[in-house]
């Protein structure tokens, strides 16, 4: 008896082909003997093959096998039985296109309905699942379109931090689509035995049959195809089928190349003669080829107009970008013969709609490729790809209005990082904050990430750094402003937090200062009164016993010194004993705390007495315009209204690090401390409220990288 993980030999039996796929037998065998867990089939299944091969369509045609309410609508009875699998709750699909391996992971997660934080607690929560029933399924498709930018390598993470820890969990059957560059790795990394390889380019997958049909298909009339000889006549229509799928051959995008082929003949039939079999293609590049020739057109024209299809980011392009950008990788302006060349790639092409309230108009209907395998065919026929890629994002930057990114277009802006980093010029682009605070903070993230981190200069790193803050709270482009102006002063780089506030003046602070420092355990702000004679004096017991129990402040009554002078508004903090410019509470208790005291306006150190520092009192803090609340990692302040719950959001600040104290003056000033340091910020109440912030999640936070793979660190939902 043959083996239902083998390619067995053809079936004589005449069962119908699945409706969807048209063939592909063995391969369906295999897989349906993976879903009824049939002994001796493998736990994990690797489906691969070139781009066009036909994977993606298998795979989407097995899931509707394994779908309960699919199955209801299709005649099992006339399908191969060993193609069928039993009927089974659907399996989880996770779709990586355009996602990072994490937030894949929060998929599963959610599907789930798992209770993990972090990505590492995923794989143990997803191991104890089947404990009261069948093991987990999980089908992964379209691992090769992973990520949110394509030279950043994002389907290598997947199957690193996605497929491998999955493959490894005894309790998940694993299906999965990847590219063929990583089947034998994925492989590899099982016991032998527990994995198969399904490599449909492989002769012992092959299914001629199958392409015929395919072909066949395609140019019936009944399913679409215009009244011609050669589609109208059953024998004529079958032997067309036969001599395309023969040329296609069996390997290497076969499927795509019967589905060009037939596309291009059925929307310029004048000149095709069926019985010439030099009008029928090999490949996809040679479909190109034959098509233009066919429509009196050089390739080399068609190649032109798909070229910047071929090297796009995302969905598509904005048609109103397709010409500047197909001159600009021609080298020659393409603008007269764009219109007829339109018509010339129509075979090749396809609308991409988009609805919502946010997409600008002019970039509601973008232009893309039928299939990625037609990109790498345009690829492959461009001498320099580095050097197209260098005048597309060149092109892209001629199209910022004024230079000023919050001007610019939604592909412009987002998609410029993808093109530079292809071209090898993304190091270039990092030098412009208000950019870093514009763009789509996944996909600059993502490319970032890409570069080797010795590449970035110190702005880039800051915005490296700031990243995972942007991304996992989904902060609107202002907040992000105002998070990278406050990154910027922290690490040493006010001259970018300056342009930042000239481009942005309406940011919602300014960063005063920063000060790093270890074990801050709280803050205040106060008033500094000078003493009678100008000295600070000794530390009083009443003193220290006040600073304590406020961590740091001193007490609300009226403070000594000279009336005639105004008080210093300063920032106190509780530090450790012995932190340089700190005095100790308790000089003769090693493990009291000190107090540091910063001047609140320029951050400068000041050696004071606490016991001269006076706290607002409750009456004056009420009469302050400005309050906040606080959670572990954000803080919101609001506009005190004339009645209790009039208060008015005006900002939220979003820390990557859990807060350890906050407070505000009368003046606007917001003094926040972490474990690491303290900075103020001056609040700009004056300015319209900030949208409101979904405060993220308390959570412990994943270990920093440089650089990290793309994706958010803590729950997408947090």
């Amino acid at each position: 008896m043959t083996s239902p993980t083998q390619a067995p030999e053809q079936a004589q039996a005449t069962y119908e082909p699945h409706p969807y796929i048209g063939g592909r037998n063995a391969a369906l065998r295999a897989l349906a003997a993976w879903r009824m867990e049939w002994p001796g089939a493998p736990r994990v299944v690797i489906l691969t093959g070139s781009p066009g091969t036909g994977c993606s369509r298998l795979l989407t045609g097995f899931l509707m096998l394994c779908d309960p309410e699919y199955r209801k609508g299709l005649e099992l009875d006339a399908f191969d039985p060993a193609t069928v699998p039993p009927d089974l709750p659907a399996p989880s699909v996770p779709s990586v296109a355009g996602l990072t391996a994490a937030q894949t992971l929060w998929l599963l997660a959610d599907h789930y309905g798992l209770s993990a934080t972090r990505t590492a607690d995923i794989f143990p929560e997803l191991g104890q699942l089947p404990a009261s029933g069948r093991p987990v399924t999980i089908v992964v498709p379209d691992v090769d379109r992973a990520g949110p930018v394509r030279g950043a390598g994002e389907p290598a993470r997947v199957v690193r931090d996605v497929l491998k820890p999955l493959a490894a969990v005894d309790s998940i059957r694993l299906l999965a689509e990847v590219p063929r560059e990583f089947a034998a790795e994925l492989a590899e990394s099982l016991p032998s035995g527990e994995a198969r390889i399904i490599d449909l380019d492989a002769p012992e997958w092959a299914d001629p049959e199958g392409l015929v049909l395919q072909a066949e298909a395609l140019l019936n009339p009944q399913f679409g195809a215009p009244e011609l000889p050669f589609t109208t006549d059953p024998a004529a229509r079958r032997a067309l089928a036969e001599a395309i799928a023969r040329q296609a051959g069996d390997g290497a995008g076969s499927r795509l190349t019967v589905h060009l082929a037939v596309q291009s003949i059925l929307t310029h039939s004048e000149g095709f003669d069926p019985a010439d079999p030099s009008q029928l293609p090999g490949g996809v590049g040679e479909v190109l080829d034959l098509h233009a020739q066919r429509l009196d057109a050089h390739p080399r024209t068609l190649r032109q107009i798909l070229a910047p299809l071929a090297l796009a980011e995302g969905d598509g392009l904005p048609v109103h970008l397709l010409t500047p950008l197909a001159s600009a990788v021609a080298e020659r302006d393409m603008s007269e013969g764009m219109a007829r060349g339109m018509l010339l790639a129509a075979p090749f092409i396809r609308p991409v709609e988009r609805a919502g309230d946010d997409v600008p108009e002019d970039e509601r209907t973008l232009v893309a490729l039928q299939h990625p395998g037609i990109g790498e065919a345009v690829r492959a026929g461009i001498p320099d790809v580095p050097g197209a890629q260098a005048r597309i994002a060149m092109e892209l930057l001629e199209a910022v209005p004024e230079q000023d990114w919050a001007k610019a277009g939604e592909y412009v802006r987002d998609r410029i990082a993808g093109h530079t980093l292809a071209a090898g010029l993304l190091p270039r682009l990092l030098t412009d904050p208000n950019l870093f605070a514009q763009a789509d903070p996944v996909l600059l993230r993502a490319a970032v990430e890409a570069l080797p981190y010795e590449q970035l200069d110190a702005p880039a790193r800051t915005y490296l750094r700031t990243a995972p803050l942007l991304t996992r709270t989904q902060a609107p482009a202002m907040l992000r402003a105002a998070l990278l102006e406050t990154a910027f002063v922290e690490d040493g780089l006010p001259e970018y937090a300056a342009v930042l506030r000239a481009a942005l003046p309406e940011l919602d602070w300014h960063t005063l200062w920063n000060v790093s420092v270890a074990g801050v355990d709280g803050v205040t702000v106060g008033r500094l009164a000078p003493s009678a004679d100008g000295s600070d004096g000794a530390v009083s017991d009443g003193a220290a016993s006040d600073v304590a129990a406020s961590h740091g402040a001193a007490s609300d009554g009226a403070a000594s010194g000279s009336d005639e002078v105004a008080p210093l508004a300063v920032a106190v903090s509780v530090v450790p004993q012995g932190t340089p410019g700190s005095r100790p509470l308790k000089a003769d208790d090693p493990e009291a705390p000190a107090v540091l005291v910063h001047d609140l306006a320029t951050g400068s150190v000041i050696d004071a007495d606490p016991a001269r520092i006076q706290r607002p009192s409750e009456d004056e803090r009420a009469a302050s315009p400005l309050g906040f609340s606080r959670g572990a990692d954000y803080v919101r302040v609001w506009r005190r209204g004339a009645q209790k719950g009039d208060e008015e959001l005006v900002t939220a600040l979003i820390s990557a690090t859990p807060f350890t104290g906050t407070d505000i003056s009368a003046e606007g000033i917001l003094l926040v401390a972490t474990e690491g340091g303290v900075k103020a910020l001056r609040i700009r109440p004056a300015q319209p409220a900030t949208p409101d912030v979904p405060a993220p999640r308390a959570a412990e936070p994943e270990p920093a990288q440089a650089p990290q793979a793309p994706g958010p660190d803590a729950h997408p939902t947090a």
